[in-house]
Order: structure tokens, then C-alpha cells, then sequence
């Protein structure tokens, strides 16, 4: 069997109700996907070309910038407009600020263009990356971003502008999202995002689950700048 190429790809977790019970979007694969079938995720996918010149409302913050180019070769930007945008197709969510295009809105961008919003990747913060262990009919190098909902421009309750990929779109409290059935990769990041409830801050270090016999399975993104 061929071995699949690995694509650049980001996902988003919205988190809603910190201070109180906090709880994250995420959708249920169909049974018949070819990836992680039946399986509940956050919204998410592979970057498109069209990704790359898309007009941003605002920039990434700090050190996220920094930390999304490392090891990288694709510009942080591009990962941020994918991630706003599958969010935007799977959930029908507004991630942006109110603004005008200069030119005409490529191809899988002119629904959210025709909004009135301009992608605003400004309250995005990058939280971790994996890439799909080997065996799998798709590899991903997926950038998991975090994001609150309050810095969504539209109603976090309504999902009728979503496209079909995901069902069952709802808020899961964190204390109840193992129950559901989760990718291994989605149990770890959640733990992750546990952590960071109490830290509104982007963290200085992000975790690389590299799935890469070659440099090891976890490295911390961020430890070159430390030791400088």
C-alpha cells in the first residue's frame, strides 16, 4: 500500500463558559468517512491554497507566530485562515470583524465574505500539533488552535449555516467529553486545553506529537528560544 503524504492542516477548539463549566464545540464524522469514522472532533482540516491570500483582519498574537513557524514551512497565517475557515464551513461560526474585501473572495471563502466579516485570527491561540501516526488511510500535520467563544462574531448557538461533514454540532462540557467517542489524539489535547482553563495567556511551550521513529514522539515547541 502507498504510504499517504502528510498535509498541512488546522483545527480549531472553541471554548465556551470557562469560569464556570467550561465546554468545547465538536461534531460527530459520519459513520462511512474514510478518516476517523463515527468519531467526535473538533472542526477542522486541511489548508487550502486559497488559504494563503485570503485578507486578515488583524495578526496572530505572540508567540504563537513564532511558534507556528517553527519546524514549518508553511506561513502561520495560512494555518490561521484555515482554521477560522473550516470553523466557519463545518459549524457555520464567525470567527472575524466587520469589513469589506478588497477583491472578490476566492473559492470556499465567499460565503463567509458575503457575511461582512474579514477572518480575524487575532484571538487564536496555538495550543499543539500532531501528525498522524503512520497506518492510517490519511496522515495529517494538524496546528490545534484555541479560541474563545466570545470572540466569535455570531450567535455560538446557531449552526444552520454548517455544511453537512460534521452532525450532531453541540457544547461538551469538558468533564463529560470522555464519554464520548474520541480520536486518541482528541483525548490528549482536551487534557491539554484542562489544563489551560485558569491561563488566558498562549503558552510559551506548544507539545509536538511527531509520530516520527526519527526525532521521537513528543517534542515541545518553543525550547529553542529557551535555551537562547
Amino acid at each position: 500500500m502507498d504510504t499517504p503524504a502528510i498535509r498541512d492542516a488546522a483545527t480549531i477548539i472553541v471554548l465556551r463558559d470557562r469560569a464556570t463549566r467550561p465546554s468545547v464545540l465538536m461534531g460527530q464524522r459520519g459513520a462511512n468517512a474514510s478518516f476517523m469514522p463515527s468519531k467526535f472532533v473538533f472542526p477542522g482540516g486541511a489548508v487550502d491554497a486559497v488559504d494563503a491570500v485570503v485578507p486578515l483582519a488583524g495578526p496572530l498574537p505572540e508567540p504563537c507566530l513564532s511558534r507556528l513557524a517553527e519546524d514549518s514551512a508553511l506561513a502561520p497565517a495560512s494555518l490561521a485562515a484555515a482554521a477560522i475557515r473550516e470553523l466557519w464551513e463545518e459549524t457555520g461560526l464567525i470567527l472575524g470583524a466587520t469589513g469589506a474585501w478588497p477583491d472578490a473572495a476566492p473559492r470556499g471563502w465567499r460565503g463567509f465574505a458575503a457575511s461582512g466579516h474579514l477572518p480575524d485570527p487575532s484571538g487564536l491561540q496555538f495550543v499543539f500539533r500532531a501528525i498522524t501516526p503512520p497506518g492510517l488511510p490519511r496522515r495529517f500535520d494538524a496546528r490545534f488552535f484555541l479560541v474563545d467563544a466570545a470572540a466569535l462574531s455570531s450567535d455560538p448557538d446557531d449552526f444552520s449555516g454548517a455544511e453537512e461533514e460534521l452532525a450532531h454540532l453541540q457544547w461538551i462540557p469538558l468533564d463529560e467529553a470522555r464519554s464520548f467517542d474520541l480520536p486518541f489524539i482528541t483525548e490528549v489535547v482536551l487534557a491539554e486545553i484542562a489544563g489551560r482553563i485558569h491561563d488566558s495567556a498562549p503558552p510559551a511551550l506548544v507539545p509536538f506529537f511527531r509520530n516520527d521513529d526519527e526525532a521521537g514522539i513528543v517534542a515541545r515547541l518553543g525550547l529553542i528560544d529557551r535555551d537562547d
